[in-house]
């Protein structure tokens, strides 16, 4: 009954909608996301222009949010376990930087935080002056860092066949069926080296004629040419996520590594491992393995932060579906959409990350035997 009972309010929330919206003369549908856009975005990923439709527009944006999520969750978590090291490294000074670190950062506003890396990179000299330096050219345009010279497509079916080997290789790890076959590892490496020669071959076909497969940034005059122009709205964002996810993450895996018994460290020792042997196959596995709940929930939260590249002006996911209501006019549509694909995207990367936490993890009996 409170199924029903919740079905026939909203079946009557649309009917009533839907007749305002008729006698105010607004049409409803998504006929509107054939139609041309009309205006053009900094960042994209893929090919756009100012006559592509309103469909096209939004998968730039959701492409950029997917990047963005993907770039700030991996740049966060390298950024916490440094800072997590550092706290338990036994090191008075490296401790305290570890403290003022967590301490500072955890407790500025993330929007604050990219607001300030924006206006910082504003500052940066002009191209002539950039700071030059492995390959990348940091100026107030932006960062400038290598690219391939591969048209959009080939790049995007790379980019799948890289995915889909790496879901295939966290299968296996996982997996406690395929854990005990007796050929895994060569299985992995088979995996792993096709996901690689497909991915590279692919890239190889979509080259394009006559230039090199990779393209550097170099300084001409007062421009800069070649390579991949990260605007200074898409650096902001990422280092604010890095640095504020960073933080949070910090304190979480540092509660892991104290929650690993010194038992267990100095079996390791007394076996002959060396102490990075002893980090990498007894402390962080175990660590990640009790933190990893709070961790998922953490990685749904800076995926949703994503949303704050609005502020400096980032065509995020968000950002797009704004400029689309102010220019179609179909908000309950557009709005829908947004919502529908956030729930999409995180309830996808809590369900895979959970499906990793349940495989991984220490049943009853194990721990008693």
């Amino acid at each position: 009954m409170f199924v029903i009972a919740i079905f026939a309010l909203l079946t009557a929330a649309v009917v009533e909608g839907r007749q305002n919206l008729a006698a105010q003369g607004i049409t409803t549908g998504f006929s509107f996301l054939e139609r041309s856009t009309g205006f053009d975005v900094g960042f994209r990923l893929i090919d756009y222009g100012g006559y592509s439709s309103y469909a096209r527009l939004l998968l730039v944006g959701l492409l950029n949010t997917l990047l963005m999520g993907t770039l700030g969750i991996l740049a966060a978590n390298l950024v916490g376990l440094i800072i997590a090291i550092l706290r338990i490294s036994g090191n008075s000074i490296l401790e305290a930087i570890g403290v003022v670190y967590t301490e500072l950062f955890r407790n500025i506003p993330m929007i604050l935080q990219v607001i300030f890396w924006y206006m910082l990179l504003l500052q940066l000299p002009p191209p002539r002056q950039a700071f030059q330096g492995l390959g990348t050219i940091l100026s107030s345009r932006g960062a400038y860092v290598p690219a391939l010279n591969v048209n959009t497509d080939h790049a995007v079916i790379a980019i799948a066949v890289a995915v889909a080997g790496l879901l295939a290789l966290l299968v296996t790890a996982v997996s406690r069926g395929l854990s005990r076959h007796a050929a895994i590892r060569r299985i992995r490496w088979s995996l792993a080296l096709a996901t690689l020669v497909a991915a590279t071959v692919t890239l190889w076909l979509g080259r394009i004629p006559e230039t090199q497969l990779i393209s550097w940034p170099e300084l001409q005059g007062l421009n800069i040419r070649g390579g991949m122009r990260l605007q200074p709205e898409f650096v902001a964002l990422l280092f604010g996520m890095a640095i504020y996810g960073g933080a949070y993450i910090a304190e979480i895996i540092r509660a892991g590594f104290i929650s690993v018994g010194r038992g267990q460290i100095e079996a390791a020792r007394s076996l002959g491992l060396t102490p990075l042997q002893v980090f990498s196959r007894v402390q962080l596995p175990l660590a990640i393995r009790a933190v990893l709940p709070s961790l998922i929930n953490l990685y749904v939260w800076l995926f949703k932060a994503t949303t704050l590249g609005v502020v400096v002006g980032f065509t995020d996911f968000f950002a797009v579906i704004s400029v689309s209501i102010n220019q179609a006019g179909q908000t309950l549509e557009l709005i829908g959409i947004l919502m529908l694909t956030f729930v999409l995207i995180n309830n996808s990367l809590a369900f895979v990350l959970n499906r990793v936490n349940k495989a991984i993890a220490l049943k009853g009996s194990h721990l008693r035997s």
